[in-house]
């Protein structure tokens, strides 16, 4: 079943479509405020396809991935009276409160780590407003974390180039499949 493999090829497709950068800029405002799927998935192919404008991308990526960032932070400082209760019937209240215990262990490092790995951004975002930490060190950290990890990922594109593109689609099903198992194996860590 070659079912990563026909995603990539459609991701490559939309990624050379000349309203790209736009799709670009919404989807990273929205993965950092309240859309589950990275802006990387549609980064990276950008690059891939338009190396020549893969700076141009990062910074896209970067500008509105804080924008939404700081959209998170809104909805968590004037809105958490709101999201509690649905934060306990969804079975994320204890999450919320182990991210809660992180800022008070890592102080405003934590924005760092959070903008910069593959983890659910959005949740440390409204997190940040909740506790009403203080918004231009959230920004700045923020412009520097996802800075940080968009130029990296088009940087990383352009310096593979063809050559990454080729054995990305060669092993796009092997990788895709693994990123599902490893998904379901730490679910269900998590879980027990």
């Amino acid at each position: 079943m070659r079912l990563f493999t026909r995603m990539y090829e459609l991701a490559m497709r939309w990624s050379a479509h000349r309203y790209a950068p736009r799709y670009l800029a919404g989807m990273s405002f929205a993965e950092s405020s309240f859309f589950p799927i990275p802006v990387d998935v549609m980064l990276a192919p950008m690059s891939l396809a338009q190396p020549h404008k893969a700076w141009h991308f990062a910074f896209i990526a970067t500008l509105f991935s804080v924008l939404g960032g700081v959209a998170g932070y809104f909805v968590g400082y004037f809105a958490m009276d709101l999201l509690e209760p649905w934060l306990h019937s969804l079975g994320y209240w204890d999450r919320y409160q182990q991210i809660i215990a992180w800022f008070n262990e890592w102080g405003i490092w934590i924005i760092f780590i959070a903008g910069f790995a593959p983890i659910p951004y959005k949740l440390f975002t409204v997190t940040a407003g909740a506790l009403s930490m203080s918004l231009l060190p959230f920004v700045l950290i923020s412009f520097v974390a996802r800075g940080a990890r968009f130029y990296a990922v088009s940087g990383l594109m352009l310096w593979g180039g063809e050559r990454m593109e080729k054995k990305l689609r060669k092993y796009m099903d092997i990788i895709g499949w693994g990123v599902v198992a490893l998904a379901i194996i730490i679910y269900i860590i998590l879980k027990i």
